[in-house]
């Protein structure tokens, strides 16, 4: 078995991708620059806001079957704008690129390695923030690239599951990484062994949904 994680060169990545190889799957993880030396991770080179990197890294993967893609992959650029400056109009595509088409290109270049797995599973990195019912202002446009991709995700469901295409959601909790920082409440590895248990449990007839690392329900 075959699982892909976009955006593992640290942090819950890098913990999903290091979990899958330990329990004896063919990991994959992407990064952008050098990879991390991690035991039984093998490594491609992955810009999800760039749509020949995308394309070549498909290629690379030929016809070998992905019974498992996490997109991870993702930036956060806006923690410290304010509503009266800031917000660049630069910053609102790149995030964008990244956080919502950059997810939507993976998995329709990789559609033909999901249909030749015996059981296919996406699992969409989202977050809480991107809960619209959850609204508490700031962050703007990590929370609006969140709650796209939250959208995306919800879609995808709805059109890939016919094909036998299972597509969860997933807010794998506050966590103690370069984006979370050092006052989170996880360790990444406690959140990706929740996020595998949840792609674990994922099927067509629980596709759709937006759950916690832990499978608690997140308001939409």
């Amino acid at each position: 078995m075959t699982a892909v994680v976009t955006g593992a060169g640290r942090g819950i990545g890098l913990a999903l991708a290091a979990a899958f190889a330990a329990r004896g799957m063919a990991a994959v993880g992407t990064v952008r620059g050098e990879p991390p030396a991690v035991a039984g991770v093998e490594w491609a080179r992955l810009d999800v806001a760039q749509p020949a990197s995308i394309a070549a890294f498909a290629a690379g993967l030929g016809g070998r079957p992905v019974e498992i893609l996490v997109c991870n992959a993702g930036i956060y650029p806006d923690r410290r704008e304010w509503v009266e400056r800031g917000y660049p109009a630069a910053m609102w595509a790149e995030t964008f690129a990244v956080n919502v088409t950059g997810v939507f290109l993976t998995v329709q270049a990789l559609l033909a390695n999901l249909d030749a797995a015996n059981r296919p599973r996406v699992g969409i990195i989202a977050s809480q923030l991107g809960s619209s019912t959850r609204a508490a202002g700031g962050s703007y446009i990590y929370r609006a690239s969140k709650a796209a991709v939250v959208n995306l995700g919800r879609n995808l469901a709805a059109d890939l599951g016919p094909r036998g295409i299972a597509v969860g959601i997933y807010h794998p909790g506050w966590v103690r990484t370069g984006m979370g920082g050092p006052a989170a409440d996880l360790d990444a590895d406690v959140a990706a062994a929740g996020l595998l248990a949840r792609l674990e449990a994922l099927s067509p007839a629980t596709a759709g949904r937006f759950e916690t690392w832990d499978g608690e329900t997140m308001p939409f």
